[in-house]
């Protein structure tokens, strides 16, 4: 199996850390009895958010979107891009008024609602969307899946040789509900 080759290192604002401290610091207050861990957070924020930063890694590769991030448990994801179904700016008030933005990429066939993978504080978000919405299309477009072009699937095939293949295996469909159909007991009429 060959290495796809990097096309792009995500690069992340440092900005990102303020507003992680941010978002704790709405949830502790928010929960009331938080209030009182304020300051241990803020101490313990500051480290924690620095480390899940230097952690963070995106890379965009020629058939794969790469993420790695994590202190204490670190998780590695690797998204096909050929199964990217969209990618989305978030800028919410607060990440306005820190200058970030947060790039959400959703999946066919997510397990769970929402982003399969959000990224808060992405440098050049727009630039880093349509670059990976780019190598999506290039890959969609040639029939690439992590295989070789021209061993490709039957879909990919039928644009060269007119079409001859698909209509077989829609007609092999056809044909076989047409005999499942036959066996069916008829539903009285009613």
């Amino acid at each position: 199996m060959s290495r796809s080759r990097t096309l792009i290192e995500a690069e992340f604002n440092p900005k990102v850390r303020g507003y992680w401290l941010l978002s704790g610091t709405f949830v502790l207050v928010a929960t009331i009895v938080g209030i009182v861990l304020l300051p241990i957070w803020w101490i313990v924020g500051q480290w924690a958010t620095r480390r899940y930063l230097d952690r963070m890694t995106c890379t965009l590769t020629e058939r794969s979107l790469k993420v790695e991030r994590g202190i204490l448990v670190r998780r590695e994801m690797t998204v096909p891009l050929d199964k990217i179904t969209d990618v989305g700016l978030v800028e919410g008030p607060v990440m306005r008024l820190l200058d970030l933005q947060a790039v959400r990429i959703e999946t066919a066939g997510q397990s769970t609602a929402g982003a399969a993978v959000q990224l808060v504080g992405v440098r050049n978000a727009r630039d880093f969307r349509d670059a990976v919405l780019t190598q999506r299309d290039l890959v969609s477009d040639r029939g690439v899946s992590g295989s070789d072009p021209d061993t490709s699937t039957p879909a990919v095939q039928s644009g060269r040789d007119g079409g001859r293949e698909t209509v077989a295996v829609l007609s092999e469909i056809r044909d076989t509900l047409r005999r499942i159909e036959d066996r069916l007991p008829s539903s009285p009429e009613g």
